[in-house]
């Protein structure tokens, strides 16, 4: 079979294989990283009704034995609740350090379950296997964990490399369209942040799947090795995300990350030329409509600047800020927390 692998050298080193049709391949092809073993699977109730027979039948025809955990979908499931019930699972089922698990879905179930993987006997081997767009592109790559608590998102978590991510692009098919479309919002931040060529090419609908999930991935790669835990040039990643998130939190989040996200990149676009920096947020604006995102933000200044100042991004009185100064191009800034206050009223007005 036909796909492409990147090699990530980090704190564990694994590949990132991305194919059409890959799911057939998956137990081959983690045979050599976990041996025999035993494997427990954790889905979700939406992947698990479309794919979870399936992929059962491909570990088990391979001589595998294996459990599942399925959570509801979601992400109020992304909670202390599930991960202390899934982690009593692995007990309950006797899964050991010689075992494995396998992170099967979006970024809700991969966030989970890798957290899980981490704490669990101290730490076992878990595999990830994104089946959407957002999950392939970004939250299976890099090795963040976590879970949500009532004061923020993201706000309990490890730094845990998986030891292999398995992409088969061919899920990505029974998405639903605002499903995909979320995704479609991370693509475009990479071509903000790091790659003009691909933020053309994104304009090109519907865009080469498998090459732009490889370019996407490999955009990470490269930042994650040069700064695996998120203290320095890794922030850019986390453009739009800073009000994305408090976007979230604000609509309980019945506003989905995508969107969420997309009118973030919307409002540090406009935070920009007040900074002395380009003036792209027409353009970004443009682009994100013609994917079908709804990028008004919906709420004023104060609603976001006290929602965020929970964000695991902060510094006693600074944040971090991704801010374009051009198109494939963003900077990281420390900015006082009050001159974002003044910053949010001026274009949130």
């Amino acid at each position: 079979m036909q796909y492409r692998t990147i090699h990530v050298d980090a704190s564990r080193s694994y590949d990132i294989h991305i194919g059409k049709g890959l799911l057939t391949d998956v137990a081959r092809l983690i045979r050599p990283l976990v041996g025999e073993c035993r494997l427990a699977v954790i889905t979700d109730s939406n992947v698990n009704a479309l794919h979870g027979e399936r992929l059962m039948q491909v570990l088990e025809n391979d001589g595998y034995n294996v459990v599942k955990y399925v959570i509801p979908a979601g992400e109020a499931s992304k909670c202390a609740e599930n991960l202390l019930a899934f982690l009593n699972f692995l007990a309950l089922e006797q899964i050991t350090r010689s075992d494995a698990v396998i992170a099967f879905g979006g970024g809700v179930v991969g966030d989970l379950g890798g957290l899980s993987a981490s704490l669990f006997l101290r730490g076992v081997k878990y595999i990830q296997v994104p089946t959407t767009l957002l999950a392939a592109v970004d939250s299976s790559v890099g090795g963040k964990t976590a879970i949500d608590i009532p004061a923020g998102k993201n706000l309990v978590g490890s730094f845990y490399q998986p030891v292999m991510v398995c992409c088969d692009t061919e899920l990505m098919d029974t998405l639903p369209a605002e499903i995909y479309r979320d995704g479609c919002a991370e693509v475009i931040k990479y071509g903000m942040i790091l790659d003009g060529e691909l933020y053309k090419v994104l304009h090109e609908i519907p865009f080469d799947r498998e090459s732009v999930v490889a370019r996407c991935v490999e955009i990470k790669r490269d930042v994650v090795q040069q700064d695996e835990f998120d203290n320095g040039v890794r922030g850019l990643l986390n453009f739009g995300h800073t009000f994305g998130h408090a976007i979230e939190k604000l609509s309980n989040f019945a506003v989905s990350h995508g969107e969420a996200v997309a009118k973030g990149m919307v409002i540090a676009s406009r935070i920009a030329p007040l900074c002395g920096m380009c003036d792209v947020a027409d353009e970004l604006s443009a682009l994100l409509v013609e994917y079908g995102f709804d990028i008004t933000c919906g709420y004023n200044a104060d609603e976001i600047y006290n929602a965020l100042l929970a964000d695991k991004k902060r510094r006693g009185g600074t944040i971090a800020v991704v801010l374009p100064r051009a198109i494939g191009e963003c900077i990281l800034v420390n900015m006082p927390l009050d001159d974002l206050n003044v910053l949010l009223k001026k274009v949130l007005s």
